[in-house]
């Protein structure tokens, strides 16, 4: 029977690592870099309100369904979509969805690590003050030398892939399990330590008006269809990553409430990243518009002007260091894990392979700021093309299929036994995986297609 299954990898030790892992998975640079530059462009209070909304339409109904999916497979996205689709019918194409999740998950770690990496460097620039009372053209400076040398940035690109294939390799409960129990309780930490350097030395008034009061007269479509978009992508939906996590989880544990707590932490974290960051920012008289420099430039600045800086600083991108590391476990565990189940080797040399292979695709990204800067297909360079193929075309079509299949392929029998949500709850989640999300989804895919003018 499909139910008893058991994965050849082990389970999660208890319900809160999992909880741990899977919310690690969702924190990462989206949360800390990403999701605090996009609020700044879209206006503050209103954008968020929009995005929460997001969390609770689309994001937490296709984690449940990421989760059920995975939990009822047992194996690795690839292997679980080959598994489902020949027990419960749907037909063998349905291990493309297996495929893209594993697929996108490569591309993501690819350039992730790249960028991960940039936040590394600036652990040791601000610990030794190479921003205390530097002028803005400085703090450029910086930035953009770390960027135009491949070596500096093959360095760091190298030791973050490291760091995450010794978590990797080292397996579920040894080395997954014991890396979130540890690096997540020092990110909640260091975030909170960030607010309260925040609280005390920046504008946190001016900050928390800024993200708390809505005004919907700055909302337009395009606003909306970030929210969406962040809110999917902020869960790390799609990536294949939440199914392989879920595939390790023990039946007695409830997907719904779990789902819940890590979209709730997930966002908990989001928003303390903007309280973080806000105060600084405004405090130094910076645009909290700033676009992806955000955090390079303009929040560096703003602790080379503040008291402290160098010390928060440093704790600010430890912090962030962190939070990509909890994030590219995740994504480099379906690809491993695919190769243990069907090649039959071992986890190390799996994880150390997915990592040579992934740091290679990586120095293509690294060589787009430099040396290929010149280089472009479709107007793209190669680390722009590699995110556009994974973030806009592969996790949308990946979360949508993942609504599609949970809601119209698996038995409802099946979805109801994994879910065990009572009657009116269940029938709220069947109708949003089956017609809301898959709708909202295709709208953020044709959106990032530029089908929506």
């Amino acid at each position: 029977m499909t139910d008893l299954r058991q994965s050849i990898h082990g389970e999660w030790g208890s319900r809160w690592a999992f909880i741990l892992a899977a919310t690690g998975s969702a924190v990462g640079l989206g949360n800390i870099w990403r999701f605090p530059y996009v609020v700044g462009e879209y206006g503050g209070g209103a954008f968020i309100l929009i995005y929460l909304a997001c969390i609770l339409a689309i994001g937490i109904p296709v984690m449940m369904a990421e989760i059920l999916i995975g939990r009822r497979g047992r194996q690795s996205p690839i292997n679980t979509m080959r598994a489902l689709p020949a027990e419960y019918g749907g037909g063998r194409w349905w291990q493309i969805l297996g495929w893209l999740g594993v697929c996108a998950g490569f591309l993501v770690l690819s350039f992730y690590s790249v960028v991960a990496g940039w936040s590394l460097a600036y652990v040791p620039y601000t610990a030794t003050g190479t921003f205390t009372g530097a002028e803005t053209s400085q703090v450029e400076e910086v930035f953009g030398n770390l960027l135009a040398s491949p070596w500096q940035m093959l360095f760091w690109h190298t030791l973050f892939m490291g760091a995450t294939a010794y978590i990797v390799l080292r397996g579920v409960q040894n080395g997954l399990e014991r890396a979130v129990r540890l690096l997540m309780p020092i990110l909640f930490l260091l975030l909170l330590v960030m607010v309260g350097y925040g609280m005390g030395a920046g504008a946190f008034v001016e900050a928390m008006d800024f993200m708390f009061s809505p005004d919907f007269s700055a909302i337009g479509g395009d606003a909306v269809l970030v929210a969406m978009g962040q809110a999917f992508f902020t869960l790390s939906l799609g990536l294949g990553a939440i199914m392989a996590y879920g595939s390790y989880l023990s039946k007695r544990s409830s997907i719904p409430g779990n789902s819940g707590l890590i979209a709730g932490a997930d966002t908990v974290i989001a928003l303390l990243a903007g309280l973080a960051i806000f105060p600084i920012v405004l405090a130094a008289g910076l645009d909290p518009d700033s676009g992806p420099g955000l955090v390079f430039v303009t929040l560096s600045y703003g602790f080379g002007q503040m008291p402290l800086g160098a010390l928060f600083g440093t704790l600010f991108f430890l912090l962030l260091s962190f939070a990509a590391l909890t994030s590219a476990i995740s994504i480099m565990e379906p690809a491993t894990a695919y190769l243990v189940e069907t090649r039959g080797w071992r986890r190390p040399k799996a994880a150390a392979a997915v990592a040579a292979a992934a740091w290679l695709v990586g120095i293509g990204s690294l060589l787009a700021f430099n040396v290929w800067a010149g280089f472009t297909i479709a107007g793209l360079n190669f680390q722009e093309l590699a995110e556009y193929l994974s973030t806009s075309i592969m996790l949308p079509l990946g979360g949508l299929l993942m609504a599609v299949f949970a809601g119209w392929v698996l038995p409802r029998s099946v979805t109801g036994q994994e879910l065990a949500l009572p009657g009116w709850l269940y029938r709220t989640w069947l109708v949003l995986v089956r017609y809301i999300v898959p709708a909202a989804i295709l709208v953020v895919f044709a959106n990032s297609l530029g089908l929506l003018g």
